[in-house]
């Protein structure tokens, strides 16, 4: 049973109803779901979440220096920075950095766990439209998050403890157009000197006899983790290190419903309305992804962030590790990835983790889809189908997932994230005013594992240049396309 042919080459179209306004106007963001779908992240675990419930029934400080709405890996990436940044500037500061995360969940919990940077796939394209030195920091910028991801964990003795698994990633070719398009983009990277030494291709006959796949493709290095279990040990360690520069408070199920401007003694500050009360605030961060519009309404529609639901399932190979190995994998233009969770034993057959199938439903592809309270079906017959399709005999087709579940992804038109100031991002200049000393780092485009913490660390960077008096530096690493004062909307 091959993969279905009606499926394949979908990404130019996708692309194009992305680009395309949707009929009448494009309506903001709602507020995430009340009864999300049950993630394998959060729910098939008891000790998954263990900050469920943090800070939820405390009382919410009056005043903060900080606010930051999110608390997925952007939202405590930004408070992991600071408090690094804090510790390891010596600076003389009036009174510690008071840094307020607020979420209705603990997010990172409804993704598909990869931590795979880019090798070089979209070279070209990104050289065409932009320049040779901007392409190559598309790579650079998720080469330096995933790195240094990893030796965080590593540094800290918590692989074990978040699942973190260096196997490799696997991408398959599955058309005559996907190979000559990937052999392009290598080519391009190659000749503008991108290191692309760990990448290593492979014929259909090697993955058919080493994976049991009759496609070609190639390996690159990457890594998968446990999401959720990540970001709380972020979390935990920034809280644990906050020293006598900064403190730090989770409040869990505290929705944000509104932000407003003041001005007091001449000084302007923000009202940060939640479900419990309010907070006044000096700066704001929005690490709300997918659900940026709710509280930034001019981001809703093509030139700004669109909601678009992805679909997840957790399912069981019908063979071991030693059939299935360990890479991760992606195929068809990336709208299918998957990979095998670690076993406890020799003997036991691995839970995949398998998301995408958006692919399957056109002309939308589940943009502008922000609810994540069920799942669609023909994704999931399609997800259904795709293993026992690709790898005969190592999966069986008649078998339903343990676990299957949604959640929101926030694209952009570009497929890169907003990063800096959001007044930047205005063009009139009496609404800026308004935004003065709120930062935002969204939209990643299904991509945000290895470009989050990264985007994190830049506002981190911007937030403590502001603090102290000093003009921000621009990282080697990061593309000028993300900065927010270069993506202006009307």
């Amino acid at each position: 049973m091959p993969v279905n042919p009606q499926l394949l080459g979908k990404l130019e179209h996708s692309q194009k109803v992305l680009e395309t306004p949707p009929s009448g106007h494009p309506t903001p963001a709602k507020l995430p779901s009340r009864n999300p779908t049950r993630s394998f992240w959060i729910d098939s675990s008891p000790d998954a979440n263990p900050l469920a419930r943090q800070g939820s029934q405390d009382l919410l400080p009056s005043k903060a220096d900080v606010c930051i709405i999110g608390a997925g890996i952007t939202g405590v990436g930004v408070a992991y920075h600071l408090i690094e940044l804090l510790n390891n500037a010596s600076l003389s500061v009036k009174h510690p950095l008071s840094i307020f995360l607020v979420r209705r969940i603990l997010f990172a919990g409804r993704n598909g766990g990869h931590l795979t940077p880019a090798a070089f796939l979209e070279f070209a394209q990104r050289q065409a439209l932009f320049d040779t030195v901007e392409a190559i920091k598309s790579y650079k910028l998720e080469q330096h998050t995933a790195s240094l991801l990893v030796k965080i964990i590593e540094e800290n003795g918590w692989a074990s403890d978040v699942d973190l698994v260096e196997g490799g990633h696997i991408n398959l070719l599955f058309t005559e157009k996907e190979a000559e398009n990937a052999h392009k983009d290598f080519d391009t990277a190659s000749q503008a000197q991108l290191n692309l030494d760990d990448v290593e291709w492979l014929s259909k006959e090697e993955l058919e006899e080493e994976y049991g796949a009759p496609y070609s493709g190639f390996r690159e290095p990457g890594n998968n983790v446990w999401p959720l279990k990540l970001v709380t040990k972020l979390y935990q360690h920034a809280q644990a290190h906050a020293g006598q520069y900064a403190s730090l408070s989770l409040h869990t199920r505290t929705p944000v419903t509104a932000v407003t401007h003041e001005t007091t003694d001449n000084s302007s500050t923000y009202t940060v309305a939640t479900n419990r009360g309010s907070i006044l605030c000096s700066r704001v961060v929005h690490a709300t992804n997918a659900y940026a519009s709710y509280l930034l309404p001019f981001l809703a529609g093509p030139d700004g962030i669109i909601p678009t639901r992805g679909q997840v399932m957790a399912t069981r190979a019908s063979v071991g590790t030693d059939q299935i190995k360990i890479p991760s994998w992606s195929g068809n233009e990336g709208f299918a990835y998957w990979f095998p969770r670690p076993v406890k034993h020799d003997t036991e057959k691995p839970l995949i983790i398998i998301g995408g199938g958006r692919e399957a439903v056109g002309p939308r592809y589940e943009l502008y889809v922000d609810d994540d309270s069920e799942t669609h079906p023909l994704v999931g017959k399609v997800l259904r189908e795709f293993l026992p399709s690709i790898f005969e005999g190592k999966y069986d087709p008649l078998l339903e997932p343990e676990m299957e579940w949604t959640g929101i992804m926030g694209f952009t038109k570009m497929g890169d994230p907003f990063v800096g100031s959001v007044a930047d991002l205005l063009v009139a200049d009496s609404e800026r005013e308004l935004y003065n000393k709120q930062y935002i780092a969204a939209g990643y485009a299904g991509h945000g594992m290895p470009r989050a913490f990264g985007c994190a660390e830049v506002l981190a960077q911007m937030i403590l240049a502001e603090i102290s008096d000093k003009e921000w530096k621009e990282p080697d690493w990061l593309p000028q396309r993300y900065l927010t004062w270069n993506r202006r909307v009307e």
